[in-house]
């Protein structure tokens, strides 16, 4: 089975072709060099939606693989949610972003947060299946650890003394949002393929 990943960011592409065992994971961009859709959704499903929807017209009739995901803060208000990925100011700016979310943490005590994913398989005829994974732990302010991207180096996992950033990346991704979410998608994409 062949999957299209409706995403341009290079370290989910990774990640998803680490996770699925079985499924080939092709990216969009071998089929849409410029594909960058506007993520307006207000949940992480509907931005999900989005990117699937706009990759689809894009595969040669293969279904799509999409998800969103991001960093939830209770004591922030649920910040910085489904804008995680542009939190500083600017998409994709992983620098700007935990400088962003230190500043703040220094305002609240409860430094508590889990990572939330929500992963989508879209097939050509409109059919649409999905899962979510989610991991708790704890922030903090120092960055610790050179693998993993995003807010990895300011997570520690609860249960575990690292940051994800610290982990390697098959530990990383048993217990990560997006390896959770992923594969409970590969498990109901197995019962489909085989009951469709």
């Amino acid at each position: 089975m062949k999957l299209v990943f409706a995403t341009g960011n290079r370290h989910k592409l990774q990640e998803a072709r680490e996770i699925f065992t079985g499924i080939e994971i092709l990216s969009i961009l071998d089929f849409d060099k410029a594909f960058d859709p506007e993520e307006y959704g207000k949940t992480f499903l509907e931005n999900a939606i989005i990117k699937a929807e706009a990759a689809l017209p894009c595969t040669g009739g293969l279904p799509v693989l999409s998800d969103d995901s991001g960093l939830i803060v209770p004591a922030l208000g649920g910040a910085p949610g489904v804008h995680s990925a542009r939190w500083g100011g600017i998409n994709g700016d992983h620098v700007r972003n935990r400088a962003k979310l230190r500043e703040d943490l220094r305002a609240v005590s409860d430094w508590h947060g889990y990572f939330l994913c929500t992963a989508i398989v879209l097939f050509p005829d409109g059919r649409l299946i999905g899962a979510n994974g989610r991991v708790d732990g704890r922030l903090i302010l120092d960055e610790r650890g050179t693998n993993g991207f995003g807010y990895d180096p300011m997570f520690i996992p609860d249960g575990y003394g690292q940051t994800l950033a610290e982990m390697e990346p098959p530990e990383k991704n048993m217990l990560s949002h997006r390896g959770r979410a992923f594969r409970r998608l590969e498990e109901m994409l197995r019962c489909h393929v085989s009951t469709g």
